[in-house]
This record gives structure tokens, sequence and C-alpha cells, in this order.
């Protein structure tokens, strides 16, 4: 009878395990692909791709038991040598190879050149070459950075008592309204795919006071932008007992500086190959909706077009002016005017034309819309009526309200938008793993 006992210890080594002063002189194994190889004669250069980033060994002809015509770009191996000290090499360590050993071959040559440090390749190519592309350092980085972002919401959410939570993506009725739903037939029933979890996070406070949740949402809009996707993931969270709607923004603030300190701190070497510049975070300006519009449109000399929603280069222009004027790189724009904002948001009593709500902007664009919503039943009823919505499939949600609920309020974040400014990428796309449009359903 045999039995585990944990994880098994390999003989391999990572780089991390590699790059140190203590392995220089050592015979060590490692593994990885062949992410190029560089064929000087008697000697070639064969560069490992690993998790971790790259390894370069060095290839002597006579000194390697493997023939190097054996070895092609796209190869898994294992192998074996001694690690010793150079300048020029990635980590400032190589690998001196005395064997090779195959464990997989490549049955195609790659079609793009994903060892070039810029591909020069056109989005669509990239895109239709997922799997592929994404092995190149630049494109597998983003990724990495992206990790951060969603590693520093959840650190920085837990250490603030928020539960993570886990909502359906199916659900009888959209929680936004509106024609932008997702359509699906569930069992000879009608069905949506959730277009936030927005009506199952506000029951979870009733629960738990703080929930959090990082998953895909879906918006069946009919957007061929830079900035849409038809799938995205939304960092959501929901808060009780709130004071008033800017608690809800000292969290996204907190939450901010710490994804700004989780990257600094432990994805360096990614900020390095994508050259990125992190923003500032110390602190964020709030500004009143119809403040913004006139703050923008008198400086710029731009009429303001619509009085109730902001255009994207509204949003561009906003920033600037944040930038300009303060040295920001986020800005909270408050106080929507409530015919743009869903039922549930909360109506400012001093004028309920507008609401308790804001949208946080970074770099010209909103990643984030959010802000107090309404805790009362009957208010939520009255607002439902007044608008004319129907509550069919509502049950659950409004019997949360019915037996009580605190004052709250949260927000939903775009990954993807938020990656894409951080990295200063012209395309939401660019930032996607598998990005889901009107006319992308694979790769």
């Amino acid at each position: 009878m045999e039995f585990l006992t944990g994880v098994a210890q390999k003989e391999t080594l990572e780089l991390s395990q590699l790059l140190t002063s203590d392995m220089e002189g050592k015979t060590v194994k490692t593994n990885g692909a062949v992410h190029t190889i560089r064929d000087m004669g008697n000697i070639a250069f064969v560069v490992l791709r690993k998790r971790e980033g790259l390894l370069q060994c060095v290839y002597e002809e006579g000194v390697t038991a493997f023939d190097l015509k054996d070895l092609k770009e796209a190869a898994t191996v294992e192998v074996e040598g001694t690690l010793l000290h150079s300048e020029k090499a990635p980590g400032g360590m190589e690998l001196r190879l005395s064997t090779i050993k195959v464990l997989s071959e490549p049955a195609e040559s790659m079609p793009i050149p994903i060892a070039k440090w810029k591909m020069n390749t056109s989005l669509e190519t990239n895109l239709n070459l997922r799997p592929i592309s994404l092995r190149n350092i630049r494109e597998r980085a983003k990724f990495k950075v992206q990790e951060g972002v969603v590693k520093g919401f959840r650190e920085f959410l837990d250490s603030q008592g928020f539960t993570e939570i886990h909502t359906p993506k199916i659900g009888s009725k959209g929680a936004e309204g509106g024609a932008n739903i997702f359509k699906l037939e569930y069992f000879h029933r009608p069905a949506v795919l959730a277009q936030s979890p927005q009506f199952y996070k506000q029951m979870m406070v009733g629960v738990f006071d703080r929930v959090f949740e990082t998953a895909p949402v879906f918006r069946a809009e009919k957007h061929n932008t830079k900035r849409h996707l038809n799938e995205y993931t939304s960092l959501d969270f929901e808060m009780g007992y709130i004071d008033s709607f800017e608690d809800i923004m000292a969290m996204e603030t907190g939450v901010l500086q710490h994804i700004v300190k989780v990257l600094k701190e432990q994805y360096s070497r990614e900020l390095a190959i994508l050259n990125v510049e992190l923003p500032r975070t110390d602190e964020i300006p709030m500004v009143r909706f119809d403040e913004a519009k006139r703050l923008v449109s008198e400086k710029y000399d731009r009429p303001i077009r619509n009085p109730y929603d902001l255009e994207p280069e509204e949003e561009v222009l906003i920033s600037r002016y944040f930038k300009e004027e303060y040295d920001a790189d986020f800005v909270f724009v408050t106080h929507y005017p409530s015919k743009k904002r869903p039922f549930y948001a909360m109506d400012d009593p001093a004028d309920p034309t507008f609401t308790l709500s804001f949208d946080c902007l970074f770099r010209g664009m909103e990643i984030t819309t959010g802000g107090q919503r309404i805790h009362d039943y009957h208010q939520l009823i009255e607002k439902i009526e007044k608008r004319g919505i129907t509550t069919e499939g509502m049950d659950a949600y409004l019997m949360a309200f019915k037996h009580g609920m605190p004052p709250h309020g949260g927000l939903g974040i775009g990954m993807e938008r938020l990656t894409m400014k951080l990295l200063g990428e012209d395309n939401v796309r660019e930032t996607t793993l598998f990005p889901r449009d009107l006319s992308r359903l694979e790769p």
C-alpha cells in the first residue's frame, strides 16, 4: 500500500532557486520550453522559457551530450548542467549544458516570432493565435500584472473583514435592467446571463455585512469599441453599516493603494519589462458630476451635449483636468443623475434628481461604478413602481429588504480596463486573455 503525504519534491529547480549567488558552480537540473536557439557555430545559446522568466543555457559542441540539430524551438526539455555567472544572461546566471532530454516536440514550426521583444503582429493575429502569442515575454507579463491587481484586491478586502462569495451567473432576471442581456433557454424556461452580481451581493450584506467577488459578467451590448467587452471580469464588493457613500470611495482608495503596493513589491520584473509607471494613489480628488462637466467645458471650450451622462471624450478631459491641476491619476465623479442610474441607487435627499453614486476615472476612462443603495423596503418598492419596473423574478432579492437591511453600498471595478490603463494599452482586448466581443467567440 502506498500513501501520498503532500506535494512531491522534484529534482528540477525553478528560476528563483537557480538565480542565487550560492548556486554558482553547482550542477543542477531544470526544465522548460525552448524559447529560442541562437546557433553561433561551436556553441549555441538555448533560451528556456520557465514560469518565472527566461534562463539562458549554453550548448557546447563536444561537451553537451546531444546533437543540436535535434533540438527545435517550442520543444519542452529537461536539462542538466553547471550554473555560472554571466552579466549578459537574464538574471545574471547561465547554465552550461551537459545533457538535454527532450520531453516533447512541436508538430509544426511557430507561426509568429514569440521570442522577439515585440512581435509586431496585428491585434487580430495576436488574438487569433492567442495560445501561442501569450508565450511572448511581454504578452505574458501583462497577465502577471493582472494577477497582481486581483491579488491586491483580495488581500486588502480580506484585511478589512470582507467575506469572499461566489454567486450564480445564470438567473431569471438581469440586475441592471435594459436590453443588454444575453437570454438563454434553461430547461425549457427563459433565463439570462448575469449582467452583474448586484442582487446577490446586496442580499449577502444581510448575511456577512461585507462581501466581495471576482467573477465574469455578461453584457449583450452591440459595441465594437476599444473599451467594451461582452464578457469581462468584475471586481465587486458590497459593504453594510456605512455612514455615507464616501465610505465606499474611501474603501476603493484603500484597494487601489494596496494594489499599487503589491505591484511595486512583487511584480517589479513585469513592470520593468512593460515599462510601467505606477499611478499616484495617496489621495484621490472628488468632484460632482455637474461640476466636472462645467469645469472641462470652461477650460477646454467644449459644449455640454449630454446633461445626464459622461461621454468618453469628457472622461478623457476630466482626467486631463485633474492631472494638470492636482497631478491626480484617479478622480471620483459623484452625484450622477438619477435618470441614468439603476432603481436601487439611493437618491440624494438634498436633490432627488441626483444619486449618491459615483464613477472612478483612471487616466481618461471609467473603471468603476458604485454608490449607496436603497436599504429601506418601502422606499425601494416606491422607486420600482415609479419607474414602472416589474418585480417578477425579484422575490428573493426583495425578501432580504422585507426582513431588514443595513445602510449599504458597493461598487464594481472592470479588471481588464484597470489593467489596460495601468499598462498604457490602447485597447481593452490587449489585457483580456481570450476576449469576447461582437465578432469573437474563439479561441
